[in-house]
């Protein structure tokens, strides 16, 4: 016994074209979103890396104001248009090629910088140094050149810095540490003292 179809089931080819170069539209145009996403991700990483930085402290030199292992955001930007202030906490390329170090700015250019008697003066005036982890234990004076800052770790006696490395040029600061991003418990602004100095 024959069977029939109905016309209206049968797929004309017309319709079979249709359907195909509706296939092909679809493929088309997820491509072109696939690429337009791939390309903004590409000018979102380019840009974010461009105004800033992510980095890892690595060791205790900065307790109690950093811990070993926190992640921190760094501004580009802060130093475009100015330059390091005391009590700013900067991340800079060392001179000596390495990871990048992340200490406090205790000196600019034309300071004298003494530590005796466990405090640090510049300029003969003593700091105020509520942050660190314990007074220094060394003793020395240095005077910063033009163009260089002279930066301390917080933990005065677990640091290398410019007590030993020397004066830091201002071309070698990468940014401003401005952000604790992880681990998520330790999420917290960066407060930059402003270093304040009193007479001897």
């Amino acid at each position: 016994m024959e069977t029939y179809q109905p016309e209206s089931d049968i797929q004309q080819p017309a319709e079979t074209e249709a359907h195909e170069e509706a296939d092909r539209l679809t493929i088309k145009q997820f491509t072109l979103d696939t690429l337009e996403t791939l390309i903004l991700a590409v000018i979102l990483f380019l840009g974010i890396n461009a105004i800033s930085a992510r980095v890892q402290v690595d060791g205790t030199s900065m307790r109690p104001t950093l811990e070993d292992g926190e992640f921190i955001l760094v501004s580009k930007l802060s130093y475009q248009f100015g330059t390091p202030e005391r009590g700013d906490i900067i991340v800079f390329r060392p001179l000596i090629p390495g990871d990048e170090l992340i200490k406090r700015v205790i000196g600019l250019p034309g300071d004298t910088i003494t530590i005796e008697d466990g405090r640090v003066y510049v300029n003969g005036l003593v700091l105020s140094e509520p942050y660190i982890a314990a007074p220094p234990v060394n003793v020395g004076s240095w005077t910063i050149p033009e163009d260089h800052i002279f930066v301390m770790g917080d933990n005065r006696n677990n640091s290398q810095d410019s007590r030993n490395i020397g004066a830091i040029p201002l071309e070698n600061v990468i940014g401003k540490a401005i952000l604790i991003y992880w681990p998520p418990p330790e999420w917290n602004i960066i407060s930059h003292t402003n270093v304040a100095m009193a007479a001897p």
